[in-house]
């Protein structure tokens, strides 16, 4: 019986895994996943490396050379991190080369506690672009109001950029215009921007989350019935909006220089309701040119029993239109879900980042 990540890939879908750990890669766990679960690219954050540091004596060589040497908390994990990205990146670098240095992509972001700051984001980009020093590995920005500005500068520096923190449909008009300005300035920098890539990470799963727990307060029969329509129907309209963008003339000057299109990625694709399908975020988000990275759980659900039967999105714009109204009829903010869910976004990853400061603290101290 056919593998359903396996159709899926046939479908235009890349299988990306949100998830790193030493043990993963040592074990050879990563390359089996490359070989049966059609996996072609990993991404990463503070959460994962904060889990993998728990539960894993595989960092305690370096632990002790770090502590030897004495360094800062914050170097410190830069140097784990980094060992980690640019490990997978050797094990996905086949991949890169074989689909024409699309995929095979590893992600590492940058210190969101810089969210708000665009200076020392921009500067942040490029001292982990210096340091992984791999061509297929994106670093990761987010799509704030002061991220926009370092992802065209990083961009314009030939940095490839994971852009993170997605939730509305004008934030990532903003994304894609930040794309395009960057490979502009790319360009005239004298980079060839056929070598610069950049995916935009747009969340699924927490936007019905925070929707539908706005439906339950209101608690009619209309609302019920809304429940787990809008993160689909968002995500729907992104790729229209994508479809839009990169039909434009501005975009066909790009392409004619040799640029691909920045691929929309679903992020936030394992359910947050146990009573939703396991795999809804993967059956119905079927689209050419995107990209889902899902955690373990949902990769082995959706190898098991995804239902993968063609694409999902382009003839679903009218009735994903038509389910973002009817929230919107109930009294239900678009821009005040979506600006809340960027704040907690913001916060909970600057949260994660000083748990894995404070991890990798602790185990320095054991260490020396």
């Amino acid at each position: 019986m056919t593998n359903p990540l396996h159709t899926l890939s046939a479908e235009g879908v890349a299988v990306w895994l949100d998830d790193i750990s030493r043990d993963r890669l040592r074990s050879g766990n990563l390359q089996e996943l490359i070989t049966d679960r059609s996996l072609v690219g990993v991404t990463s954050n503070p959460t994962i490396f904060d889990k993998a540091l728990k539960e894993s004596d595989a960092y305690d060589d370096q632990l002790r050379d770090l502590a030897a040497r004495n360094v800062s908390v914050d170097e410190a994990v830069r140097f784990i991190t980094g060992y980690d990205i640019r490990w997978a990146a050797d094990i996905l670098r086949p991949t890169y080369e074989s689909t024409g240095r699309i995929d095979g992509r590893v992600s590492l972001e940058v210190d969101p506690r810089l969210a708000r700051d665009t200076e020392r984001t921009a500067a942040e980009a490029r001292a982990l672009w210096w340091m992984v020093d791999r061509p297929n590995v994106f670093i990761k920005i987010p799509a704030t109001a002061e991220g926009l500005p370092a992802i065209t500068r990083a961009l314009a520096e030939g940095v490839n950029v994971n852009v993170t923190l997605i939730f509305s449909l004008d934030s990532y008009r903003g994304v894609m215009d930040a794309f395009m300005a960057g490979l502009e300035q790319a360009r005239e920098n004298g980079h060839d921007i056929s070598r610069i890539q950049s995916v935009a990470s747009f969340f699924v799963s927490r936007v019905d989350a925070e929707v539908d727990k706005r439906l339950e307060k209101i608690g009619t029969d209309e609302a019920n019935a809304l429940m787990g329509r809008a993160a689909i129907a968002n995500a729907r309209l992104a790729y229209e909006a994508y479809e839009q963008a990169f039909a434009t003339d501005r975009w066909k000057a790009l392409a004619d220089a040799g640029a691909t299109p920045q691929r929309p990625l679903w992020a936030s694709t394992g359910v947050k309701d146990p009573a939703y399908d396991d795999t809804r975020y993967i059956d119905q988000l079927v689209a050419p040119g995107t990209v889902n990275t899902m955690p373990e759980a949902t990769l082995e659900a959706a190898a098991d029993h995804a239902k993968i039967t063609g694409d999902t999105v382009r003839g679903a714009y009218e009735q994903a239109r038509q389910d973002l109204e009817a929230v919107a009829s109930l009294g239900i903010d678009y821009d005040d879900v979506t600006a809340t869910l960027e704040n907690e976004g913001v916060d909970k990853f600057a949260k994660s980042w000083e748990g894995l400061l404070g991890r990798v603290s602790e185990q320095l101290k054991a260490h020396s």
